[in-house]
């Protein structure tokens, strides 16, 4: 209800101004009702004015009441508890509201203003290691940041930093050396199948041969060098490792854009120049560092950012600062004159990037006005409370993961229809399970606070009650069988009249969709996304199992039929934001 938020709170600065004797102006904030017997919305500014008024805070209340003119708007004003002023909008203003939304594509959010430049850096898997539950939460909370951004008008371009350059490469092409020599040349082509098991043969030959890291090392300066064999296997093991990242992005609904480590090589150089000149390099133990302010070791010592290592090598720290300079640079200077960069990534790295961004402000990298933020999040835990593993005690494959949550959701599926005694076409029941496993795990992921650990379940996620995908996509197609029932969803040309308290209910959660959408932009926490649709769906449930719309009398069923239309809209439209298709049945 962000118009009339606005609406109110500009009229309720009005009635502050004639009515009370103050210098200048004042906030009196206009916040949403914290319980529905409040009203709509409140204001406590009468509290705060109390001690520089020498007055009673109820008294105070009441006077800015006695100037208040919006009758036009809600009923009259109620002063209450101590000080507090309550405002319940009419059911006509709140028709009308509803009524305009039914036009809106946008459902009465506002485009951004101003729209900015941004870059999301979220995934990030490593070539030749298969991504796992852990790339879960960036994958799943950096697309819907993304997909959030773009909707409200900024121009979002979303990073895949993907780790495909280091010195394990030079590992990784002496086994290839051993397993397919022939490909190194280019004159034949080789599937590697299963890179993971292909790096636990480097690594354990690594381990334990001396001959084979000589090797190794050899290999990693080859490369290093631009050597054309090294590049080609190099580029041989970059592109088996993208089908198999892609695969996933696919069933995810998710579009990246790849600028991998390898993207800033050249860079790195004039990164370590670039900090010389700004005075901020001092060499330590042979090592080129940057010492840091506020952050300091367990001697009570400022800490080092390590820049360039004594043998002449970088590390991540110096790649995360040529990709910063980089995103931040003009597109006149071959940047991507990116005004905000988002970092998506666990909470473990948080120290990390306090510590890059210091260096970079330090060297003048970030213009006046943008922006360098750090979304951390917890870990994906099992039952017992500890980091989600397999049986055995590797990571799960997050392939693996979305494949059993595909078929636990089909088996539920048959399960019921047995129960319904329905029947399904195979590729129905195919794309309910895909559509519903698959955003079954993308919401019990992005309902969680992604600061905090989570405990990851099939079954609650699967669950057809409570906050789950499942309940949500439930919720819609509820809506979508009035249509199959002969109930048009088409907006009726009778005007809106809400009458009965589910009616005004729904109406009033249904607007406030636009503020929710405004909070998530400013904290980017989705689950706050996820909270306000899953208690739409409740309320739209008890309206729909309390009234009747299909056979409501005649005055009443446009109105009911319109809520049913938003409603569904709403809840589409949301879930397309979190990265979550709907469904017509299920």
């Amino acid at each position: 209800m962000l118009k009339l938020r606005n609406a109110l709170q500009h009229r309720l600065l009005e009635a502050v101004a004639q009515a009370l004797p103050l210098p200048a102006a004042v906030d009196f904030p206009l916040e949403p009702a914290t319980k529905p017997e409040f009203g709509d919305f409140q204001a406590n500014g009468a509290m705060g004015l109390a001690k520089v008024l020498g007055r009673p805070p109820r008294q105070i209340a009441q006077v800015v009441v006695d100037h208040l003119q919006v009758d036009d708007l809600c009923h009259p004003p109620q002063v209450a508890g101590p000080g507090f002023i309550n405002f319940t909008i009419r059911p006509e203003v709140l028709a009308a509201e509803v009524e305009e939304r039914l036009d809106q594509p946008r459902l009465g959010v506002p485009m951004a203003q101003p729209q900015q430049p941004v870059v999301v850096d979220f995934s990030s898997p490593n070539i030749a290691k298969e991504m796992h539950v852990g790339h879960l939460r960036s994958t799943i909370i950096g697309d819907c940041i993304a997909r959030l951004l773009s909707f409200r008008g900024h121009r979002v371009l979303r990073l895949n930093h993907l780790g495909d350059w280091g010195t394990q490469f030079g590992m990784l092409i002496a086994h290839l050396h051993h397993v397919a020599p022939r490909s190194l040349s280019g004159r034949e082509q080789v599937d590697l199948g299963d890179l993971v098991a292909f790096y636990r043969q480097a690594k354990t030959r690594f381990d334990e041969d001396e001959a084979f890291q000589e090797h190794s090392r050899r290999e990693v300066v080859k490369l290093q060098a631009g050597e054309p064999e090294s590049l080609g296997a190099w580029r041989l093991l970059c592109q088996q490792s993208r089908q198999a990242f892609q695969a996933i992005y696919d069933r995810l609904d998710v579009q990246l854009v790849e600028r991998g480590e390898s993207f800033y090589n050249e860079a790195l150089p004039q990164v370590v120049e670039e900090l010389e000149k700004a005075r901020l390099l001092v060499v330590d133990d042979g090592a080129r560092c940057v010492f840091l302010q506020g952050m300091t070791g367990k001697d009570g010592q400022p800490l080092p950012l390590i820049v360039q290592k004594r043998d002449g090598g970088y590390n991540y720290a110096t790649t995360d600062l040529a990709a910063i300079r980089q995103r931040l640079a003009s597109p006149d200077a071959g940047g991507e004159g990116a005004e905000r960069v988002i970092y998506v990534t666990d909470a473990g790295q948080s120290n990390h990037f306090a510590a890059v961004f210091q260096v970079a402000q330090r060297a003048g990298w970030v213009p006046t006005g943008c922006r360098l933020q750090h979304v951390p999040f917890g870990l994906v835990q099992g039952a017992d409370g500890k980091k989600l593993k397999t049986r055995s005690g590797a990571t799960i494959r997050l392939r693996d993961l979305l494949d059993e949550a595909v078929d636990r959701a089909r088996h539920d599926l048959v399960e019921r229809m047995a129960q319904e005694q329905r029947q399904g076409e195979e590729d129905f029941i195919a794309q309910v399970a895909e559509t519903v496993g698959i955003a079954a795990v993308k919401y019990a992921d992005l309902s969680q606070n992604r600061t905090t650990n989570y405990q990851f379940s099939f079954d609650r996620m699967l669950a057809l009650q409570g906050n789950t995908a499942p309940y949500l996509l439930y919720a819609y197609v509820r809506i979508q069988g009035i249509a199959r029932q002969g109930g048009s969803l088409v907006a009726a040309a009778s005007p809106i009249c809400l009458q009965a308290p589910q009616e005004l209910s729904l109406a009033r959660q249904l607007l406030s969709f636009d503020e929710v959408i405004l909070e998530m932009e400013q904290d980017l926490l989705p689950n706050r996304l996820c909270a306000y649709l899953f208690g739409l769906s409740q309320t739209f449930n008890r309206f729909y199992d309390q009234l009747p719309v299909l056979k409501a009398p005649d005055q009443s069923r446009p109105t009911r039929l319109a809520l049913c239309r938003l409603s569904a809209e709403t809840i589409r439209l949301g879930l397309g934001l979190l990265g979550i298709k709907t469904i017509d049945r299920m």
